[in-house]
């Protein structure tokens, strides 16, 4: 089950997936035999989709609309297999450090109210989509404080990481032997850990008891 359940509806695809879709059937047709070099290939496609019209690119978007709308039709009836997505399989720890954004959030946290003002009508998509479109035709000097702040975040995440990893590893050390209730005949107030030991150990021993 590593590698997901093959009755799963297909990913629904991006307009742009659509184009280089098509960017590669055309490079076939006239290369047949030549092999493609995906970076270089992936590079001339993100030009040319910079440079083309909202009209050009209408056809793509409206193949994109189709496909999600087979998606979400295909999901509504899709059952996934037990265990594989039960909802409650993987709960999200409250107290994890939280993903930096990237230098492109960052900039994107800065400039959305400033679209807000001057088109206040504008969509959720169409906002994302001009500061996407604004982001692009930064500089790689305008984009420095951004990718600065940002690599300094990701950094401090990375240590927070690290230390969130060893205080779970250390309370895991606490709980092995997994004391019973009398753990309780010693309060301690000063010392916080041993009141969320004892909650833990709570929930484990009400755990014990529904199985």
């Amino acid at each position: 089950m590593g590698k997901g359940d093959p009755n799963k509806p297909r990913g629904k695809m991006s307009s742009y997936a659509y184009f280089v879709q098509t960017c590669r059937e055309e490079h076939k047709k006239k290369h047949p035999d030549s092999s493609v070099n995906f970076a270089e290939f992936s590079k001339k496609c993100s030009e040319r989709w910079k440079t083309m019209s909202a009209k050009e690119k209408g056809k793509f978007e409206d193949l994109a609309k189709g496909d999600k709308a087979r998606y979400e039709r295909e999901m509504k009836n899709y059952i996934p297999p037990k265990g594989e997505k039960g909802g409650k399989k993987r709960k999200k720890d409250p107290n994890a450090p939280k993903r930096p954004p990237s230098a492109f959030f960052l900039f994107c946290s800065e400039h959305r109210p400033q679209i807000k003002t001057e088109s206040p009508g504008l969509s959720i998509g169409d906002t994302a989509k001009k500061l996407g479109e604004m982001w692009a035709d930064q500089t790689p000097k305008d984009k420095q404080p951004y990718e600065q702040k940002a690599a300094k975040l990701k950094e401090k995440y990375e240590k927070d990481v690290a230390a969130y990893r060893a205080k779970g590893n250390s309370d895991a050390g606490k709980k092995v032997p997994g004391r019973p209730a009398g753990s309780k005949k010693k309060p301690e107030p000063e010392d916080d850990d041993d009141e969320d030991e004892d909650e833990d150990e709570d929930e484990e021993e009400d755990d014990d008891d529904d199985e």
